[in-house]
């Protein structure tokens, strides 16, 4: 994770290319129950129920109207710039903060905002597909969300916050659960979906599968032997760290 100074002003950069993020977006598409598939308008007609609890932005969120490149696109030379992206400076550096909470720098593995997450985040959330564009109600909102929970609570933006008021602030909404409080149950749900992208895009890259001890490419002889126990107590961990141990191994 980044680390600054309480009077340093921290702007998130991606180096990714378009070319790459299409890629990845196409990489994380497949490998999810939310594919590449048309019906932009329906998606902001299925929004969550309204909460009387707590505080909810309800940005007007309009439909991106670009045209996506098929349900089978190239991933190997996708176009260049098939439609606009559309998190700010703002938005995409909340994004790579709260990514690097999410899987911070760990020894040789670097962090997710170092492997460019929050550039697949802004692709995934600008594509004019139903399920991706489900995802951009729920993710937008909850950047905006957490914003306005850090001005009522510290008076700041999340991103001019200490990392003691970023944690009072994720402690909050990161472990949802049927004991999340009913203030924070909306958020919490919403937030659980961005840390499902933001894993499912790390963990896309040869760096993230080496953290969790995935050899690809590697013939065996005999019969596959399975994952070690010491990498299936590593990946355990993770999810009890980031509250995903309820989800995981479930049809």
């Amino acid at each position: 994770m980044h680390h600054r100074n309480e009077h340093e002003t921290y702007n998130y950069v991606s180096g990714m290319s378009r070319r790459d993020s299409l890629k990845w977006l196409g990489l994380l598409a497949a490998g999810s129950a939310v594919g590449l598939t048309a019906g932009c308008t329906k998606a902001l007609e299925i929004g969550a129920a309204s909460s009387t609890e707590g505080h909810w932005p309800d940005l007007d969120i309009k439909p991106i109207t670009a045209k996506g490149y098929g349900q089978d696109p190239n991933l190997v030379i996708p176009p260049q710039s098939p439609w606009p992206l559309t998190l700010t400076a703002d938005e995409i550096t909340l994004v790579a903060l709260l990514s690097d909470y999410i899987v911070p720098r760990e020894g040789t593995i670097p962090s997710a905002s170092e492997l460019h997450v929050p550039a697949v985040i802004n692709e995934w959330v600008s594509a004019p597909y139903e399920g991706q564009q489900r995802d951009r109600i729920k993710i937008l909102n909850s950047l905006a969300w957490i914003n306005d929970e850090s001005k009522l609570r510290f008076k700041k933006p999340f991103t001019a916050l200490s990392e003691q008021q970023h944690r009072a602030i994720l402690d909050d909404i990161a472990y949802f659960n049927e004991q999340t409080p009913a203030q924070f149950q909306r958020i919490g749900k919403a937030f659980l979906r961005f840390k499902e992208l933001v894993l499912a895009a790390f963990f896309c890259t040869p760096e993230g599968c080496k953290d969790i001890g995935y050899l690809g490419n590697v013939p065996i002889a005999g019969d596959y032997p399975g994952p070690s126990d010491e990498a299936k107590a590593h990946l355990d961990q993770v999810l009890v760290d980031l509250g995903l141990s309820e989800y995981a191994y479930t049809d």
